[in-house]
């Protein structure tokens, strides 16, 4: 199904029929198919709506730029649209970058977050990071003397040597809106969730590192972080069965012995 507004086209999916409402935001890159296991077994007791962001699965991407603050209201006016009250969000790694302006910037009413291996928090960079940003910036400067029948080509040398795994993968029209997010620093708005909190974090994450977790758990009052010891960025998908087995124990009332 597809939900149009402005100049979104957004796909989306909706499982089960009940009453309680879940959110599901994936993380950059990802689509809806990556939470196929988790979407398979909460759909038993909840409503569960997914996406795929513009530029990724089944969502086209509009033409122009984006901040993180346009993926919100895209999702704040499909809630709005969908009349969808006081939901339960589940989101990684990007999508935490929306539910953090969702619950902390908007104060959107939402009944419970679970944050896993969430970005958001921008961190001083490595000084050789900085140094190979500085030579790229440099480098690219000679793109500007070169014949037009081999300007693409350096550039495309320049992104391979250069470029993240995530900048590489962008489609031209998209690296902006890449950039535009990735330069939010969203960290201040974490003191303002009032929402309780789950945070789920891979102990060996290295996108984001387990040391963000522990910030965030910190900035969010009402919040427990707990940590899975061999896992990665894709924590919820390296330990599945755990994911959700935390998440049902986090969500569903306790049954009377």
């Amino acid at each position: 199904m597809y939900y149009n507004k402005d100049d979104f086209s957004i796909y989306y999916e909706k499982f089960g029929k009940n009453e309680k409402t879940i959110l599901i935001l994936p993380g950059w890159g990802d689509t809806r198919k990556t939470f196929n296991y988790l979407i398979s077994k909460l759909q038993e007791n909840f409503s569960i709506y997914i996406f795929d962001y513009p530029g990724f699965g089944n969502s086209p991407f509009p033409n122009k730029n984006l901040t993180i603050y346009d993926y919100t209201n895209m999702i704040r006016n499909f809630m709005y649209e969908k009349k969808i009250i006081n939901p339960i969000i589940i989101a990684h790694s990007f999508g935490g970058r929306i539910a953090t302006l969702l619950t902390g910037y908007y104060k959107e009413k939402i009944d419970k977050l679970i944050l896993i291996d969430a970005a958001g928090i921008k961190r001083k960079k490595k000084f050789t990071i900085w140094i190979k940003e500085k030579i790229y910036k440099l480098l690219k400067q000679f793109k500007k003397i070169l014949p037009m029948n081999l300007k693409e080509k350096y550039h495309k040398k320049l992104l391979y040597i250069f470029g993240s795994s995530d900048y590489k993968a962008l489609s031209p029209n998209m690296t902006k809106t890449f950039q535009n997010i990735i330069k939010e620093d969203l960290k201040y708005f974490l003191a303002y969730i009032e929402t309780e909190t789950l945070i789920l974090w891979g102990e060996k994450d290295k996108a984001t590192p387990l040391k963000d977790g522990k910030l965030i758990n910190k900035k969010i009052k009402n919040s427990a972080l707990i940590t899975y010891p061999k896992a990665t960025h894709f924590s919820y998908l390296e330990y599945p069965n755990l994911t959700y087995k935390i998440i049902e124990n986090f969500l569903l009332p306790k049954k009377d012995c």
